[in-house]
């Protein structure tokens, strides 16, 4: 029986790992990998007290720090597939059949990014294919980039990049623009933004690096190509909560609905951090932070310790 079981490795999940062996929580801490999604990121500029760091090197920093710590147990390279909780017990189980039991949970599992499903795009992903303009839009200075979608992710990705790049492509699938209305008319008096309306993108062109793309123009019926340095994919992110089935509330997103002062879940003794929750910014150091404030909660939890 362990008194936490943390499900996921990315930095939400690192950082609950070494915080709950700081506070003597029997821990287990069950991960696919380690890293998230940065994992593919070339060059991470932000995450705070690092200038730059490739995403393999954060992920193995992450690794390492929790390996470090003495009172945590570490299942790699499975994923959880089922929780049921009984009698205030929740049981555990993974793809690779093996059951665990614990008191407490913390959900970690983070999102996963909506694809487009084109070529191109699995093939240069973290090579002028990116996700996050928050994360990337520096490497993209003075260069030519598009961003794919237009609701409120694709009109926030626009303005990030305003400042770095030379030129930004808004591609939008249909004749509506979904997100903000004020975002948008901010963005579209920027003289470096081209909107192209009524485009099914159908192939992200390069071969080491992204050179272009194709896309149908829906009113011509023409497949026409624009000239890139750069792909931002901004359709939006699934999260990752196929294995929690009903046991939590969510949102129409089917983001975890968690108490943002203490990380707490709909279910006692179920807290959630980091994208695969209902926080509003999506971002490492956030998800790191969160899943910080879950541990002390949970710790508190554990030991009838009730805040205010």
């Amino acid at each position: 029986m362990y008194d936490l079981i943390i499900i996921g490795g990315g930095p939400a999940g690192a950082a609950a790992g070494v915080y709950a062996a700081r506070k003597k929580i029997k821990t287990l801490l069950i991960a696919k990998e380690f890293g998230g999604q940065s994992l593919v990121s070339p060059d991470v500029q932000n995450w705070i007290g690092t200038k730059s760091i490739s995403g393999l090197e954060l992920a193995q920093n992450l690794e390492e720090h929790v390996r470090s710590q003495e009172g945590i147990e570490i299942v790699d390279g499975d994923l959880v597939e089922g929780v049921v909780k009984s009698d205030s017990v929740f049981s555990i189980k993974t793809k690779e059949g093996k059951s665990f039991e614990s008191k407490t949970v913390l959900v970690v599992s983070g999102s996963r990014r909506r694809r487009l499903g084109i070529p191109g795009e699995d093939k240069l992903d973290g090579k002028g294919v990116a996700w996050c303009a928050t994360c990337d839009a520096p490497l993209f200075g003075g260069k030519t980039v598009a961003v794919i979608g237009a609701g409120n992710a694709g009109l926030e990705a626009v303005r990030d990049l305003f400042p770095y790049a030379s030129k930004v492509y808004l591609i939008n699938r249909s004749d509506k623009i979904k997100g903000d209305a004020v975002t948008f008319e901010e963005i579209k008096k920027n003289p470096k933004l081209e909107i192209i309306m009524m485009a099914e993108t159908k192939e992200i062109l390069g071969d080491k690096m992204v050179t272009g793309l194709k896309y149908l123009d829906a009113e011509s019926g023409q497949e026409k190509e624009l000239k890139l340095d750069g792909v931002f994919i901004e359709i939006g992110s699934i999260p990752n909560v196929e294995f929690l089935g009903d046991l939590v509330e969510k949102n129409q997103y089917n983001e975890i609905k968690v108490d943002h002062k203490t990380q707490q879940t709909s279910q006692p003794g179920v807290w959630a951090a980091g994208d695969v929750s209902d926080v509003l910014y999506k971002q490492n150091n956030i998800s790191a932070g969160d899943a910080i404030k879950a541990v002390l909660n949970i710790h508190d939890y554990l030991n009838g310790v009730e805040r205010k």
